[in-house]
């Protein structure tokens, strides 16, 4: 399979020269320019044609290489051929650096000198460089002749100077392929469910479709998916492998996945990529781009940087990026995105190919079939997509605004006063129109068009004066509200029928959310940029949601493993008798902290206790700590960096010789990705089925989803809840040893509605009609529970 090449990654590689911010894309420009030249294409005449794939095929070094790309626009006639390149930004056409103007002029002779190898008859082309300019719609023209001696040694050029990376990239590709044709799996024998995992994934790449696969704990998800599509890397299957996570944790899973392969011979180059807030160095903060160090004639030490790190390294974790990255003076997070041009296994979150504001534009900015997708933690994906396609903005900073601009009353107001004034104003226009209707709130189809017109003028000045202003709190506090309208306007641009505005006036505050509803089809979009997809988590019941939330109805398949651990070793225990809807909860609390006593005092250990709501949680507490003040309690607290969360886990030690009750909220962060394995954990208690609070935003997505299949409680209230429920109920039972109890503290847990979503080994469950017969059915448990508790370390957890 012969290896592709984007024009525009070759040209922008070769010819790219000095510093990292002049050649910056314009903030506009990600979300405007596809419909940009949506428009401007349209407009052209009859012969005119777009989005005209080109392609070439070179041979060096006995590889062969196909150097492709789409041409925003070919016209041929009478008159010869025309061939012609759009960008958009919101930056004047003058102002642009040289080297930029280099950078679009090398790919619309790229482009030529394709379109004249399939026309042999023609000798020349005209190129014109069409430039959009966004805010003010300002388009300037610019063409050149473009005669084919003259391409020919263009690109004959722009080659030879690539060709010491193409080969670079061939022996890698070559060393790679040969090591993963011998590499085994990388443990003595597959767990129950494991093999035929890794063989759906490898038929669903070899097929080029998409799967979302529910793989309970200890199926090995990780090594499941990561092993099959390795081998069909090796294959020449895939080019590129994507391993997308909602979470450091597992972002570590699957680079531990990778080392362990690597110790059985697999020669990859992986990266994993940090985010920009993260990695930064701290000599970068509050620094202006023209005298940050790392940015200054970035480009210039790039290559050699690239030779360095890929002649020495493997496995491109965050440490390794920062190593090479001040060895040779390169900012960290721009030179981790480069590095990954070079790469077979990117390691990242979400957002680097949902989010439609930090996608990686290198990757995705056409489809390309060699890529492949694994999503791991899908269920995350669903509040997280809404989140990425949804935006707010507010009047209320304009004030402190105002005042840091003119901290002296007798100071002229200037030009960034006028311009936040103008946005006070349309602000003003909006908040009279509720109270003139006595409202303090309203949802309305349609998108704030007057509003998103003002502030796209006001994006274009603060851009301008962004560049001549000198660290300090105005500068910091302008450019906050900067991003929060650049946010909106872009949001704003893919305003559909998915979406409701929200306005909300409080006190002589407006605040405006676009909310995204659905962002299935923006999801759908973004999967068909590769070549296939994954989906997969430990809970996705039911199946029919995820696939229709998660833009994977109509072309998609399903499989569901069963969980490879002995059902009967987790006591899945119903209560009867305990109510917790907000009318009842006050009734019920002596019946619940009696419940979890009873759990506790069956056997000594480590608990755990969830709740729907940090108030709840402090409320049982309280009692329970009234009630049994001999129990050992600890608790989640409000906010918890790092050291904090670790100090949480760490008091729950393996044969503990008191009982601990822990005490956590329900979709909080220890509701998954912990993994306290053995007898570090042997019980588990949720208190109510988890519904999220009820709230005007989630009540329009109920109202949206009854429009569409009539289940819009359950798509926006109890299947959501559910899988918090799901996802807790998970931190149990890590390894075949594991035993313990799973305690559901809600009534409604026994009707239909819920027993129907429980997992195929939740098949035992129990329900329980009173304390008394609770603590009968833990001692019973117990009792048949004599196998000793030790870890599984037949298999990793990855």
């Amino acid at each position: 399979m012969a290896t592709k090449i984007g024009i525009r990654q070759l040209v922008e590689f070769v010819l790219r020269q000095g510093d990292l911010n002049e050649v910056k894309n314009s903030q506009n420009t990600a979300l405007n320019g596809a419909k940009i030249h949506r428009q401007l294409q349209s407009s052209r005449g009859e012969d005119y044609d777009s989005e005209v794939y080109l392609k070439q095929l070179v041979t060096m070094n006995h590889t062969d290489y196909i150097i492709a790309g789409r041409a925003d626009g070919i016209q041929l006639n009478d008159d010869g051929a025309l061939i012609e390149e759009i960008k958009t930004s919101d930056q004047p056409f003058d102002e642009l650096t040289d080297n930029t103007k280099t950078l679009y002029w090398g790919q619309l002779k790229v482009y030529g000198y394709l379109l004249l190898q399939e026309h042999p008859e023609l000798d020349q082309v005209t190129g014109q460089l069409t430039y959009f300019q966004v805010i003010n719609e300002k388009i300037t023209k610019t063409q050149r002749i473009l005669h084919r001696a003259e391409l020919d040694a263009f690109f004959k050029d722009l080659i030879t100077e690539y060709e010491y990376w193409l080969t670079l990239r061939a022996d890698l590709r070559e060393k790679r392929n040969q090591s993963i044709q011998t590499l085994p799996f990388p443990f003595p024998a597959f767990r129950p469910g494991q093999h035929e995992l890794a063989a759906a994934v490898y038929k669903t790449i070899r097929n080029q479709t998409r799967l979302f696969v529910e793989a309970p704990t200890g199926t090995g998800k990780t090594i499941s998916t990561l092993f099959p599509a390795i081998k069909a890397m090796g294959e020449d299957v895939i080019e590129r492998l994507f391993y997308l996570t909602a979470k450091q944790s597992t972002r570590r899973v699957a680079e531990e996945a990778i080392t362990l392969m690597s110790h059985d011979g697999l020669k990859l180059k992986s990266i994993t990529l940090t985010a920009k807030d993260q990695i930064r160095f701290p000599e970068e903060q509050d620094v202006l781009p023209e005298d940050n160090p790392f940015m200054l004639g970035y480009y210039d030490r790039l290559k050699p940087a690239l030779k360095d790190l890929l002649t020495h390294e493997d496995q491109i974790t965050r440490a390794v990026i920062e190593t090479y990255a001040r060895k040779h003076t390169l900012d960290p997070f721009e030179f981790s995105l480069d590095t990954s041009l070079f790469c077979d296994v990117i390691i990242c979150d979400y957002n680097y190919l949902f989010d439609p504001l930090v996608y990686l534009q290198r990757f995705f900015s056409e489809s390309d079939d060699e890529n492949f997708f694994l999503v791991d933690e899908v269920h995350n994906l669903v509040s997280r997509s809404r989140d990425m396609y949804s935006a707010a903005v507010s009047d209320q900073p304009i004030s402190t605004l105002l005042k840091l601009a003119k901290p002296d009353k007798s100071q002229p107001s200037d030009d960034l006063q006028r311009e936040l004034k103008k946005v006070r104003r349309s602000f003003t226009r909006l908040s009279k129109a509720l109270i003139d209707d006595h409202l303090t709130e309203q949802v309305l189809p349609d998108p704030p068009d007057k509003l998103l017109r003002t502030l796209r003028t006001f994006n274009e000045f603060v851009t301008d004066w962004l560049a001549q202003q000198k660290p300090g709190p105005l500068l910091d506090a302008v450019r906050d509200y900067f991003f929060a309208c650049l946010t909106f306007v872009k949001i704003g641009d893919l305003y559909d029928g998915s979406y409701q505005t929200r306005y909300v006036l409080e006190g002589h505050h407006l605040t405006i959310k676009e909310l995204c509803l659905d962002p299935s089809d923006f999801l759908n979009r973004s999967l068909e940029l590769g070549g296939g997809a994954v989906l997969f988590s430990a809970t996705l019941t039911p199946m029919a949601y995820y696939q229709r939330v998660l833009g994977g109805e109509a072309n998609s398949l399903a499989y569901q493993l069963p969980s490879p651990f002995p059902p009967k070793h987790q006591a899945i225990l119903v209560t009867q008798y305990v109510q917790t809807t907000y009318h009842e909860r006050e009734h019920n609390v002596p019946r619940i902290i009696a419940s979890l006593h009873a759990m506790l005092a069956a056997k000594p250990g480590n608990y755990l206790v969830f709740f729907p709501s940090y108030g709840y949680l402090l409320q049982i507490k309280a009692a329970f700590e009234a009630a049994y003040p001999d129990v050992a309690t600890t608790a989640q607290a409000a906010a918890m960096d790092a050291s904090a969360r670790q100090a949480f886990l760490d008091q729950f030690q393996a044969d503990p010789t008191q009982t601990l009750l822990g005490f956590c909220v329900l979709g909080g962060i220890f509701s998954e990705g912990i993994d306290l394995r053995g007898n570090r954990l042997i019980g588990v208690a949720i208190v109510s089925v988890g519904l999220p609070g009820i709230n005007p935003e989630t009540n329009l997505i109920r109202d949206y989803y009854d429009h569409q299949n009539g289940l819009g409680f359950a798509y926006a209230y109890q299947l959501p809840g559910m899988n918090n429920v799901l996802q807790a109920a998970g931190r149990l039972i890590r390894s075949a040893h594991d035993t313990g109890i799973v305690l559901l503290l809600d009534q409604r847990f026994a009707s239909r509605r819920y027993t129907e979503l429980f997992p195929a080994h939740w098949q035992y469950y129990q329900t329980i009609g009173s304390v008394s017969q609770l603590e009968a059915t833990i001692a019973n448990f117990w009792h048949q529970m004599e196998v000793p508790h030790h870890e599984d370390k037949t298999n990793s957890p990855t």
